[in-house]
């Protein structure tokens, strides 16, 4: 059988998208979801999105890890699911669809960028040496100096498999401020095992930690990813934050016939 796949990246985060349409999706196994996602025998991306029917919103957003194991939610591939539903005909500028921690409202702008709403984050930890907090995915977050010259994959593995994050893991991102709201960010993806260009929850998780740190004092920060720039903004609340969006580039990159 042959199936059609798309390709989009959100800032350099790369994903392969699939428009499970049908009134029986199309079932994907783990090997088959790590092959396509390979960057050398396969497609390559950090991750797998199937998009299917959904009977509470317009769309269900099934995301997979490069490792082919079902994972929590992707900001940077929420937007790109929202790009290709729209290419698809599915939605029209604004759309609500469902995702592993549920709705998530957003609208393509008449720029080319999308913008997602994301779920509330309660409560920020602050330890010594770094944050932690769930912004739909886990991350672990610590600020740094000259970031750059950081050796993110040792550094995020090691952390990303420490005890106290068995079993499950965490994502790791370095942060480090460039001005009163602009911050540089690398980050390890946990099921992704490696550096990626760019993490749409990560994102989020700096730039909330960056508040509750008391780095930043203003609700709208720009993230500049190693792929690109992403803008979140947020509303500080009486329980955490709320009303969060990211936004960024969500780019078509090419479209590929393949046999299962």
């Amino acid at each position: 059988m042959e199936l059609t796949f798309y390709k989009y990246h959100g800032a350099g985060n790369d994903f392969i998208l699939f428009k499970n349409w049908g009134t029986s999706p199309v079932q994907f196994d783990q090997k088959q979801i790590k092959s396509w996602c390979h960057r050398n025998y396969g497609i390559g991306a950090d991750g797998f999105i199937s998009i299917e029917k959904s009977p509470t919103s317009d769309f269900y957003m099934n995301y997979y890890n490069a490792d082919g194991l079902p994972s929590t939610m992707c900001g940077n591939g929420g937007r790109c699911a929202v790009a290709f539903a729209h290419r698809s005909g599915l939605i029209g500028d604004d759309t609500i669809f469902e995702a592993a921690d549920g709705l998530h409202h957003a609208t393509l702008t008449t720029h080319g960028t999308v913008v997602l709403g994301m779920i509330d984050v309660a409560d920020v930890a602050a330890h010594d040496s770094h944050c932690f907090l769930d912004t739909g995915s886990p991350h672990h977050v610590a600020f740094a100096d000259q970031i750059d010259a950081l050796d993110v994959y040792s550094m995020g593995k090691t952390i990303r498999n420490d005890a106290q994050y068995v079993p499950e893991g965490t994502n790791v991102n370095f942060v480090q401020q460039l001005t009163s709201n602009t911050f540089k960010i690398r980050t390890y993806e946990r099921g992704v095992e490696n550096e990626t260009l760019a993490c749409g929850t990560g994102a989020v998780a700096a730039a909330l930690a960056a508040y509750r740190l008391g780095l930043t004092h203003q609700h709208e920060v720009e993230i500049q990813a190693v792929g690109g720039m992403l803008t979140v903004s947020f509303e500080p609340s009486s329980t955490g934050f709320k009303n969060i969006k990211l936004e960024g580039p969500a780019v078509f990159v090419c479209q590929i016939l393949l046999s299962q």
